[in-house]
């Protein structure tokens, strides 16, 4: 089986739980570091892995254009391209196209785009779209979809709330056509090739980096999963219809998308709600590009299961750290003297061995250590984060802790 997930405990809304995957098992609710090009950014996967890291995100759109497609697949696919023997997720490019406002034309077919490196002109659509993530071979990808501005007319969200279902069925259908061409597949190249090497396609192959350690042929016939994406802007009843005719396509797992693209953070959470009561209680759910802390928190108790951002490794190369008692900003000159840990209550390596005097220093001087460090912070924060979610949704605390306001501390200046 390529995909299983089960639910182990819930708490109010919020859902415990596990899913299974070709390179390994993930623990929800589960926060998914943003791994754009194959890295996250400054730092190390052996320091991903220390932290505990379950799941990356790799763009689509980015490392189709460098450094390809055929090139990842070549390679084995992005986790042997990335030393990374743990469960991937890959969007399918639709935020980026989207992002490309006036270098994007979209029409039924796909989007046609120019590159933002060197402005040469590609198209996406549903099927391309799905192959290219079939060749860079994540675990989990998901379907073709647009992504409505903001602010949007009702008829422009309907208009492409339809043509994301439209695009879905498309994506789906491709995927049960080609699922079997991923990179590490039982039969595909680059596995073919490793067990020619290896001088009989019978034998037990390690190939651990691939997330498949001392299995023969017939242990190796898992496939990627395709999740279906729910869009409808901005609009309550779109939203609900989106989920209810996106989860009649029947995928295994469902996203919401579309969201903090702009809009108040009431609305968000509105539109996540409607969302979340048409999607299928024992499938997973995942909310696309959240948030602060804070906020991470709120969606778990909505029963958000997955979650990704940029926002603690952006906000690190800025100088800006979450805490328990809450954000710093360490470029501020009150801190050029403090001797204290940045996070009393932390036990990440930067909290465990660095001043908040020296963090400060390195930032100020513009050294790459600054962003590397204050990075793994945030990363740790967040995922420290998610872990208690977990642990009190298991234990049935979550809601007393919500109730108690057990989250992120004030802004600090």
């Amino acid at each position: 089986m390529s995909f299983h997930f089960q639910i182990e405990a819930r708490d109010g809304k919020a859902r415990a739980g596990r899913f299974v995957t070709p390179h390994g098992e993930v623990k929800t609710p589960v926060f998914m570091p943003v791994g754009t090009v194959a890295t996250v950014k400054g730092v190390p996967q052996e320091t991903l892995e220390e932290l505990g890291v379950q799941i990356l995100l790799n763009n689509t759109y980015h490392l189709y254009l460098r450094p390809g497609v055929e090139m990842v697949r070549r390679l084995g696919g992005v986790q042997k391209f990335m030393a990374w023997d743990r469960p991937i997720l890959t969007d399918s490019g639709g935020f980026q196209v989207f992002s490309l406002s006036d270098l994007r034309k979209v029409t039924e077919e796909g989007v046609t785009f120019r590159s933002h490196l060197d402005g040469s002109s590609h198209f996406f659509s549903p099927e391309s779209a799905i192959a290219a993530q079939i060749g860079l071979g994540a675990d989990i990808i998901m379907a073709f979809d647009e992504c409505t501005e903001h602010p949007a007319e009702y008829a422009r969200t309907r208009e492409s709330m339809e043509m994301t279902l439209r695009w879905a069925a498309r994506s789906k259908k491709y995927f049960e056509e080609h699922k079997q061409e991923v990179p590490w597949f039982g039969n595909g190249p680059a596995l073919a090739e490793i067990m020619e090497e290896s001088g009989s396609l019978d034998s037990p192959v390690t190939t651990g980096s691939l997330g498949m350690t001392e299995r023969g042929t017939q242990g190796i016939s898992e496939t990627q999963t395709l999740f279906g994406i729910v869009q409808g802007g901005m609009f309550a009843d779109l939203r609900r219809e989106s989920a209810q005719r996106t989860v009649e396509l029947d995928f295994p797992g469902y996203a919401i998308g579309g969201l903090s693209v702009g809009e108040p953070r009431p609305m968000t959470f509105e539109m996540v709600n409607e969302a979340l009561r048409f999607l299928p209680e024992d499938k997973p759910r995942y909310l696309m590009g959240v948030g602060t802390p804070e906020e991470i928190v709120r969606y778990v108790a909505q029963g958000v299961d997955m979650m990704d951002c940029v926002l603690p490794t952006r906000a690190a190369r800025h100088g800006l750290l979450f805490t328990s008692e809450g954000r710093i900003t360490i470029k501020n000159a009150r801190y050029a003297a403090d001797e204290g840990q940045l996070d009393p209550t932390c036990g990440c390596k930067v909290c465990s061995r660095y001043s908040r005097a020296y963090l400060r220093h390195l930032y100020a001087s513009n050294e790459l250590l600054a962003q590397v460090l204050n990075t793994i912070h945030n990363l740790a924060f967040y995922l420290e984060t998610m872990r208690k979610a977990r642990q009190a949704i298991v234990r049935g605390e979550f809601q007393s802790c919500i109730n108690h306001g057990d989250t992120e501390g004030a802004e600090v200046s």
